[in-house]
């Protein structure tokens, strides 16, 4: 399994950018709750809103209660390598706590 994080400039939130996953073009836009200190994702796919307000939990992928071929195919999991934090803040995010985009080949 391969792993690569997807980079959340914080100081530009809230904003939006395209990322390729698993060879299909989305639209992320990150906002921020600055009263209770968490992020959200909209996701968009060729135009069209597919997701509004995916609140980032730890260790929990995101849109992971979405069966919807429409949705990104690979788990995007935020998470700490070094396993020191377990919360996704302003405080963690890109900081120790990262967005792990978790690519696997169906063989392995």
């Amino acid at each position: 399994m391969d792993y690569e994080f997807i980079e959340i400039e914080k100081d530009l939130v809230p904003y939006r950018f395209d990322i390729s996953l698993d060879d299909e073009m989305f639209t992320f836009e990150v906002h921020y709750n600055e009263d209770y200190d968490f992020f959200t994702v909209n996701l968009e796919k060729n135009g069209e809103v597919l997701a509004v307000g995916e609140k980032m939990i730890y260790g929990m992928p995101l849109f992971y209660d979405v069966q919807d071929n429409r949705f990104p195919k690979v788990p995007i999991v935020p998470y700490d390598e070094s396993e020191q934090q377990s919360e996704v803040n302003w405080q963690t995010l890109n900081e120790s706590v990262f967005l792990f985009v978790i690519e696997g080949d169906e063989s392995e």
